[in-house]
């Protein structure tokens, strides 16, 4: 992989910053992972009041995709109701530095 710099972009061969924002963009996808990087296990309604705004078909689909892509895990517990909550994944937690930097960088 080609190094980032201010000059040259390494979008000749393919763009990883591209691939990193499909990740990780879009309206939905970066407020979810706000609140799953508390550590805790996460419930969907509790997701639905968090995260002001988004429908049960966009949480749905943005969870599934973040599942897919590694960024959070979904836990089902063997119990009646079934209770599923979601958490953050190592690989995610990464980010949050970054997605900190950028809330700063915005704020400025």
């Amino acid at each position: 992989m080609s190094e980032y710099t201010a000059n040259h972009c390494p979008c000749e061969q393919a763009c990883y910053l591209q691939i990193a924002l499909k990740r990780i963009g879009g309206k939905w996808k970066m407020p979810i992972l706000c609140v799953l990087a508390h550590g805790q296990g996460v419930r969907y309604n509790e997701l639905m009041k968090k995260v002001q705004g988004i429908t049960n078909t966009m949480l749905a689909s943005s969870l599934k995709e973040l599942e897919n892509d590694g960024l959070i895990t979904r836990v089902q517990y063997n119990e009646m109701p079934i209770r599923v909550e979601y958490f953050i994944t190592e690989r995610s937690k990464s980010l949050i530095p970054i997605l900190q930097s950028l809330a700063i960088w915005g704020m400025e």
